[in-house]
């Protein structure tokens, strides 16, 4: 008999910028919108409320497919840690799960960025470490394209 597959996904990356700016990137719902979703699938909408208890909500579209993630924010310890619950519209059965997302101070104006995606269901999980690792690409480079943008101002 096999064990079970792992219902998480983890990802870790070094984001060129500080534990303060990766924690506002995740509260931002303008600069989330340029780096949330793998790409080509776009948010066309983000609501948040960061806030112990707050709503999010992402609309995306994916090459004519929308769907939607909805969820409550669970922790807010700025510049350390968030967590909020996750569901995405499609999973049958609907399902809650959670994603913890860790910075760490790494070297100079460096962050270690760790999330994890609980809870997820089975099927899932290497779709969704996938996308968190798309996704981790997307904020490294947004970061790194804001602070050339800056630099240059």
């Amino acid at each position: 008999m096999s064990d079970p597959v792992p219902a998480f996904a983890t990802v870790r990356r070094v984001m060129p910028a500080s534990p303060v700016v990766v924690y506002q990137e995740w509260l931002d719902a303008e600069g989330m919108a340029e780096w949330m979703c793998p790409h080509p699938a776009r948010p066309t909408k983000i609501e948040l409320d960061p806030r112990p208890g707050g709503r999010l909500r992402i609309d995306i579209e994916d090459q004519g497919f929308e769907l939607s993630i909805v969820g409550y924010f669970l922790e807010l310890d700025e510049p350390s840690r968030l967590s909020f619950t996750w569901s995405c519209s499609t999973w049958q059965p609907p399902a809650n799960s959670i994603v913890t997302v860790t910075l760490e101070p790494h070297g100079h104006e460096q962050t270690m960025m760790t999330i994890h995606h609980a809870k997820l269901p089975p099927a899932l999980v290497e779709d969704h470490r996938n996308g968190w690792n798309k996704i981790s690409d997307q904020i490294q480079d947004w970061l790194t394209t804001r602070a050339q943008r800056q630099g240059d101002s």
